[in-house]
């Protein structure tokens, strides 16, 4: 691996601890949403709920983890949290690859987004080509 990626790759990967850290009330807020609208056996990366299952990439050492994995109606959904990052192009790849993951295994896709994120994800979006359908706004 490339020395610049893998610099990318892992300030990527620190970012996203630091992100979850600022952005705990939105996440505790999108568990409490996806709570209310019926969703059981939900796993998060967050605290204390169970982790959602890591996909690793073929012959390196980087992960995926969805932000958020329930069940409803006995369909599998995976949420994501679209808020703003340093790095929205690791962020696409990552969504871009959860997307098509869920997609495989006919899993819904969806993305979670609050207020001071919207065009942030909006952009993103459109950019991955998305339905809009997709993004749920707190």
């Amino acid at each position: 691996m490339p020395p610049k990626l893998f610099a990318g790759i892992l300030r990527y990967l620190c970012m996203i601890s630091a992100d979850k850290a600022d952005y705990e009330g939105i996440f505790q807020k999108s568990i409490d949403h996806i709570q209310s609208l019926g969703y059981q056996n939900i796993k998060a990366d967050f605290k204390e709920f169970e982790r959602p299952k890591s996909y690793l990439k073929k012959g390196s050492d980087v992960s995926v983890t969805p932000d958020i994995v329930a069940e409803k109606g006995g369909q599998m959904h995976v949420f994501e949290l679209g808020l703003k990052s340093q790095e929205p192009k690791l962020l696409k790849s990552k969504w871009m690859f959860l997307e098509t993951l869920s997609k495989f295994k006919s899993y819904k896709f969806n993305i979670i987004t609050t207020r001071g994120h919207v065009k942030f994800t909006d952009t993103l979006i459109h950019d991955l080509g998305f339905s809009p359908n997709q993004l749920i706004k707190l």
